[in-house]
């Protein structure tokens, strides 16, 4: 399975591309951050991710896309232009038919570190060590991506399988006909 790992941000995109299947060592393809100007109107940042990912989609041609969840956050212009930039990847994704899944920063860290409370630092460290790299991928918006990535590999197996198992248990429910009328009891006061 080839992912490209998006860390949305208006300033810096993280992306990476690793290939690989869980159980099994790893292979970065690429990593690098998409950047915008932060004095640029919106749309032209948004216009740059857009081409910057499409870039990536073009050179890496990924089965998926994992993307970073939005979390709520303090400061509503950040999370605001994640939420922006995370759309941007979902969509350039979307367009091509590839699959997108959504991570949450928990999620991402304990897969690769054991913690979901991991520092950056620490994230780096690990995508460091499983990706086999000389040094951590700067800035950590980049090794964020390939942690992203990492996650969707070795997780997509399990939750595709859970999937799958509520498809086959709803198979076999056998649903109530809504046209067979219902009896109404009346209950004694």
């Amino acid at each position: 399975m080839r992912v490209l790992g998006v860390d949305p941000g208006l300033t810096r995109c993280g992306v990476g591309v690793v290939e690989g299947v869980a159980g099994r060592p790893l292979t970065m393809l690429g990593v690098g951050v998409v950047r915008t100007p932060a004095d640029a109107e919106l749309g032209h940042r948004l216009v740059a991710i857009e081409r910057g990912i499409e870039e990536w989609l073009d050179e890496h041609r990924p089965d998926c896309v994992a993307v970073e969840r939005v979390f709520a956050q303090h400061n509503v212009r950040t999370v605001m232009g994640t939420a922006q930039a995370s759309a941007v990847a979902m969509l350039c994704a979307s367009r091509r038919g590839l699959p997108v899944a959504l991570h949450t920063p928990s999620e991402v860290k304990a897969a690769v570190s054991g913690s979901g409370r991991a520092d950056k630092a620490q994230v780096g460290a690990m995508v460091t060590r499983l990706l086999r790299l000389d040094a951590p991928p700067k800035p950590a918006d980049a090794a964020d991506a390939l942690a992203l990535a990492i996650c969707h590999i070795w997780r997509a197996p399990a939750v595709n399988r859970l999937q799958q198992a509520h498809a086959t248990a709803a198979a076999r429910t056998p649903r109530p006909s809504r046209t067979a009328a219902v009896p109404v009891r009346k209950v004694p006061r």
